[in-house]
């Protein structure tokens, strides 16, 4: 099941989630939980969760890029590293990374059903150069 749990990650991020309002019901479990890290503490999510916080993504965005380095997968288990990139409406022309993230994924009956994700921002100190080569995407 790995390349398929796989594949579903790889084309969940390849995704246009800002533009294709169907993403999150083709990608994602009825049931999902996402245990989610972060700088402001600990997040448990579920789907509707999720939907708003997207929804929250595509008003204050113009435009979101993911650059993936790792992609990994054991059974139906996929590990992602990634970076966001943004452009706001406000100022179009500029894309700025925002965030780093780490998430294990769980995939049941093709969907993305379990997450445990860890995340910070992006920092001045960052060494997005040396860092973010990619390995098994």
């Amino acid at each position: 099941m790995s390349s398929t749990a796989k594949k579903i990650v790889r084309d969940f991020y390849r995704s246009d989630i800002l533009r294709d309002e169907t993403v999150l019901e083709r990608f994602f479990h009825p049931d999902l939980v996402l245990i989610w890290n972060s700088a402001n503490g600990l997040s448990i999510m579920h789907y509707d969760d999720i939907v708003s916080f997207f929804g929250e993504v595509r008003r204050s965005y113009n435009d979101l890029r993911i650059e993936v380095s790792h992609l990994l997968a054991d059974d139906n288990h996929v590990t992602i590293r990634y970076k966001y990139y943004i452009r706001t409406m406000e100022n179009p022309d500029e894309e700025l990374g925002i965030a780093h993230f780490i998430a294990i994924w769980e995939i049941k009956d093709d969907k993305i059903y379990r997450g445990y994700q860890i995340s910070q921002p992006v920092t001045d100190k960052d060494d997005t150069n040396e860092s973010y080569h990619r390995v098994k995407v």
